[in-house]
């Protein structure tokens, strides 16, 4: 008894298949020497687009640090925007309301201590932004400072027995992301404040954290503890600096320049082999041929698109909007940090998680990595008072992309849910940074700092235009200016935010042309 006819039709190939690479030809099952140069370039083709969906985060990195260096940052210093950050820096969506200050912690000597200030938000991430560990009001210290221990990969020496927070990064760098509220509107004592508290120094073994009762076990040799050496700050307000990889084939270039510095174990292998699919290799150079080159030049600019299209259009599919019928958007809820898991939920009878989802996100962590920096658990949380929330939106009620050359408002009902306060920043859709205009600061707020806080109406609803030209009678607190020839996009973030936003009984108009 023999397979039937119709059976043996649907494994086999037939002698030509018109598909999107264009025709397809086969001898008895065996591709011409056409087709097998058609589907290596295609596949080829896949893999490059792949990285670019997959691996922009390695970039977006890699670029941060050139970007500080450039800036005269160097790693193990600190370039801080004592009086905030203003449009001329090109991060991507950064915010206008608080005091930030980063570095790149180089572990390639061994673990490094960082001393964090008080009444922080702050979080430390590897170089494949994989969170390692929260500082400030939601990390270990809860907000009081604290010493804080990352340990490079594969690090087997000594370690304290107590005294400080550990966390355990994947690459040779660490990213310290931090963020603190100015004091009574003013910036300058919470700069003041962190210049004279953060400290980053090399882990000396044997020294602080360590007992006596270990010491004399023999397993670690006794340390002579020092005076940590001054911290470098770099000042970095009005500053014009690009910390965004190239969209085309510099990408790559940037991500090879990486994955060249970190232990070839620093991410999964499945991500690794995508890269190795297209020359990246670590230990490797990276050197396409003239075909290659041509073939990831084009792969960027689809995963380029492809990246625009979810950050800017997301299907209804990927559960972003945050109301129903809805310009808002939040792209971590339905994921989590690990765009895998919702974020659990938090009711009278206790945390309430949910169960793994078993599936990545992808769609979900390419474009909140494409137009975001940092990832954490802080990002996305349910809990009250703590952190900062945020929606985002794309398009007006006429569902078309905002217009710099039109006006629009927003209204925000009474009883705003931010205990510390909320702005609403406007982004350049191209650099995904803050939009430059003769407004230094585009935002409009609560804090009278940057800009003059924002009025409310007598029924204590606040609305702010967005536009060109300020209207008549509208004060500067409550006008945001556009450039005619840009478009852009809108972030409204509540900061300690309060239940109404996380059940959702308070809810911000849509973005109307007006």
């Amino acid at each position: 008894m023999s397979v039937d006819r119709k059976t043996l039709e649907s494994i086999s190939a037939p002698d030509r298949m018109e598909t999107r690479l264009g025709t397809v030809e086969f001898t008895d099952g065996a591709p011409s020497r056409e087709t097998v140069e058609k589907a290596y370039d295609h596949l080829d083709f896949l893999h490059g687009v792949n990285v670019y969906l997959n691996a922009f985060q390695g970039a977006s990195t890699w670029a941060i640090r050139q970007g500080f260096i450039d800036a005269g940052a160097e790693d193990n210093s600190i370039l801080i925007f004592s009086d905030l950050m203003d449009s001329q820096s090109l991060f991507l969506t950064p915010n206008a309301d608080t005091v930030y200050y980063w570095s790149v912690v180089n572990l390639n000597g061994g673990p490094m201590v960082v001393e964090t200030p008080p009444m922080a938000l702050g979080t430390f991430d590897d170089m494949w932004f994989h969170w390692i560990c929260d500082f400030g009001l939601p990390g270990p210290d809860r907000g009081e400072g604290g010493r804080f221990l990352l340990i490079p990969p594969g690090y087997d020496g000594p370690l304290p027995d107590s005294g400080f927070h550990v966390g355990h990064s994947g690459t040779n760098q660490a990213l310290l992301i931090g963020r603190s509220f100015m004091q009574d509107n003013d910036p300058k004592p919470t700069a003041d404040l962190i210049k004279s508290t953060l400290k980053i120094y090399p882990y000396v073994p044997g020294t602080y954290g360590t007992s006596v009762a270990t010491l004399l076990e023999g397993k670690v040799p006794p340390g002579k503890s020092a005076e940590p050496p001054e911290t470098r700050f770099v000042e970095a307000s009005g500053t014009a600096l690009n910390t965004i990889p190239s969209s085309g084939f510099g990408f790559y270039e940037t991500l090879n320049a990486m994955i060249q510095e970190q232990p070839a174990t620093a991410t999964d292998p499945e991500t690794m082999g995508q890269l190795a699919a297209i020359g990246i290799v670590k230990g490797e150079k990276f050197a396409p041929d003239e075909r290659m080159r041509k073939i990831l030049e084009e792969a960027a600019a689809v995963g380029h698109a492809t990246s625009r299209s979810l950050m800017f259009d997301g299907r209804d599919a990927e559960g972003m909007r945050y109301y129903p019928d809805s310009a808002w958007t939040n792209m971590l809820f339905p994921g989590g940090y690990t765009f895998e898991t919702p974020p659990p939920l938090v009711t009278e009878d206790g945390i309430k998680p949910f169960p793994p989802g078993g599936a990545r996100k992808l769609h979900l962590r390419t474009l909140f990595l494409y137009g975001y920096t940092g990832i954490t658990p802080a990002m996305c949380m349910r809990l009250t008072g703590i952190g900062s929330q945020y929606l985002a939106a794309f398009k007006d009620t006429e569902n078309n992309y905002y217009d710099g050359a039109k006006s629009y408002t927003v209204t925000l009902p009474p009883d705003i849910p931010a205990a510390r306060f909320w702005s609403i920043t406007l982004y350049d859709n191209q650099t995904r940074s803050m939009l430059q205009t003769p407004q230094r600061f585009p935002r409009s707020g609560s804090q009278s700092y940057p800009t003059p806080a924002a009025d409310a109406e007598a029924d204590g609803s606040t609305t702010v235009h967005i536009g060109p030209e300020k209207p008549d009678g509208v004060g500067e607190g409550n006008w945001i200016q556009t450039d005619p020839g840009k478009g852009f996009f809108i972030i409204l973030r509540l900061y300690s935010p309060l239940q109404s936003f996380f059940d959702k009984t308070w809810r911000p108009s849509e973005i109307d042309p007006s």
